[in-house]
């Protein structure tokens, strides 16, 4: 198969690109604009993915990385962090809105014949009890969720106006190698191992859905071959875990002292509990293999193995948005 997978350079994205190649032998063209997140060093293991540098919100750019033709488009593309779409809304509206609409177009104007928008369960809000499914009303709080819950319902759109085989997959929080170190894991796992302060907001007890990174590639893998044109599908982590037992487990995985925890203000609008029902998913053939006790645990060992990856990135222009939102030096 030929994969156009956007956003492949980032996090998600490249895990997939990985596994679609070792373990499916697709042929991968990627399309990125390399922003903070976005590297080539994520790709530099893949030397047969071409890579297409350039934006999913201009047209030329999705053209160019089509080519001759694709058999299926993957959108990971997507500004991402809650943190900095509180701050710079209009960059979420852009990647997220209008990018999704030229990525939607570009495929009826070369008549792909499937198109996968990666999507995130926070586009259903927070929930106190029990699991969204994905029949659950959308109920976004904050701009990035907004941006990705209007993508969603655009996605949808193209199914049932223009005949577009269209999928979307709701992930809970990833977690695993390549992570820029903005989201909680490895920035914990990296303060941790300098003895930096570890910023946990509010009461810390904030819980999340954990989904290690390479069964989430999987999970997108089954709906693509398997998924029903016009449906979305939520693929769910094993696991639940409050933010703050997260860096606990940290803590105690890197050896760091326990007083480097600091409780800080909370961000606004914080949701509260996520938690996914992936029965649909799993009616593909689906389950998670990787339990959040060993995926963390391949996570917290990989970023001690792999200086060369987050150094450059520690020591450049995430000091300056770190120690902006946190107002707290790195060592």
């Amino acid at each position: 198969m030929r994969l156009l997978v956007c956003g492949g350079a980032g996090f998600i994205g490249s895990n997939f690109v990985r596994l679609r190649v070792r373990d499916e032998g697709d042929e991968v063209v990627v399309l990125d604009k390399l922003t903070y997140a976005g590297r080539r060093e994520n790709l530099q293991d893949l030397p047969d993915v071409e890579l297409v540098v350039g934006a999913i919100e201009d047209g030329d750019a999705v053209d160019r990385a089509i080519g001759d033709g694709v058999d299926a488009i993957v959108n990971f593309a997507a500004e991402t962090h809650v943190d900095r779409s509180i701050s710079e809304p209009d960059a979420f509206v852009k990647t997220n809105g209008q990018g999704t609409y030229e990525l939607l177009e570009a495929a009826r104007r070369h008549q792909v014949s499937r198109y996968v928008q990666i999507s995130t369960d926070e586009v259903y809000g927070s929930i106190e009890e029990g699991s969204f499914t994905e029949e659950s009303p959308i109920q976004p709080s904050s701009p990035y969720s907004a941006s990705k819950a209007g993508a969603d319902l655009l996605v949808s759109s193209y199914f049932h106006t223009y005949g577009l085989e269209t999928l979307i997959c709701r992930g809970s929080n990833n977690y695993g190698p390549w992570q820029y170190p903005e989201k909680l894991i490895p920035l914990m796992v990296l303060n941790a191992m300098h003895g930096d302060p570890l910023p946990v907001y509010g009461d810390g007890m904030q819980v999340r859905n954990w989904l290690y990174v390479e069964d989430f590639g999987r999970g997108i893998g089954h709906v693509l071959a398997h998924g029903r044109p016009g449906e979305a599908y939520n693929v769910g982590g094993p696991d639940e875990c409050p933010n703050i037992e997260v860096v606990n487990r940290i803590v105690e995985q890197t050896g760091a002292d326990p007083s480097i925890i600091e409780y800080v203000t909370d961000r606004p609008g914080h949701d509260r509990r996520y938690s996914l029902g992936s029965e649909k998913v799993r009616a593909l053939g689906w389950e998670a293999q990787v339990r959040f006790e060993e995926g963390l645990r391949r996570t917290v060992l990989w970023y001690r193995d792999n200086a060369w990856w987050w150094e450059p990135i520690r020591s450049g222009d995430y000091r300056e948005y770190y120690e902006r939102q946190y107002g707290r030096k790195l060592g």
